[in-house]
């Protein structure tokens, strides 16, 4: 199918996941996952309405982004470098996956120094596996105060990555996992303050589960645009 066929359908998936968990299919966004797809891949999803793209690497994103229209939005989803945060500032509308109050700092300075407010996503490392990125559940509380220091920096909720499993409902627990620890710092007022609290979880193979568990973003890429190398 085309990309356009492809999201349509992406997006019919969303919209009845939401319905038969009584939300609102617009309390959920797609972000199109578009590392390693051509600018001309891309274009085809924009041209069929798609403006919320996610990329993983900063020099491929930096090769990107200035060949789409403005009106695009980019958001980081990927492991970020602390050294690299002045590009991510400067390029990312937000970025999904801070872990850590050093990278935190850097983003903060680095938008400070364009005069914006980055709004960033404490990425929480759910399975607690060793091999991925993210904030351990029982520390994320005090990164996100850390974090609500930072004048440049606005915490707008948490993301995950859970362990891969082939069967989609083996990811529930870590997506309600993540909903419950957001609600948890929401009670705390550490979330939630300015506006609701986003959820990025969820990707081409259990989105519909994610979004019965509370996805306010799901990063679809192999189901848009087919399998990459």
């Amino acid at each position: 199918m085309s990309v356009r066929e492809n999201l349509e359908q992406i997006r019919a998936r969303m919209a009845a996941a939401a319905e038969r968990v009584g939300r609102d299919p617009a309390s959920v966004t797609l972000v199109a996952v578009s590392k390693h797809v051509a600018p001309e891949r891309i274009a085809e999803a924009e041209a069929a309405g798609q403006l919320l793209f996610g990329e993983n690497y900063l020099q491929e994103a930096q090769e990107k982004i200035g060949l789409l229209p403005p009106s695009v939005r980019w958001h980081f989803i990927g492991h970020l470098q602390s050294n690299k945060a002045k590009v991510a500032a400067e390029l990312f509308h937000m970025v999904e996956t801070v872990d850590r109050i050093k990278l935190g700092r850097m983003l903060n300075q680095s938008a400070a120094e364009r005069g914006r407010v980055l709004p960033v996503l404490v990425q929480v490392n759910v399975g607690r596996e060793p091999q991925k990125a993210g904030v351990m559940p029982e520390d994320a509380a005090t990164l996100v105060r850390e974090l609500a220091l930072l004048p440049h920096l606005e915490v707008k909720g948490l993301m995950t990555m859970p362990p891969f499993f082939d069967q989609p409902e083996r990811a529930r627990p870590s997506f309600r996992e993540l909903r419950l620890l957001a609600e948890e710092l929401a009670s705390q007022g550490l979330l939630g303050a300015g506006g609701p609290v986003e959820l990025s979880m969820g990707m081409s193979g259990d989105f519909e589960v994610a979004i019965e568990e509370g996805a306010t973003l799901v990063r679809v890429g192999t189901a848009l645009f087919g399998a990459r190398g």
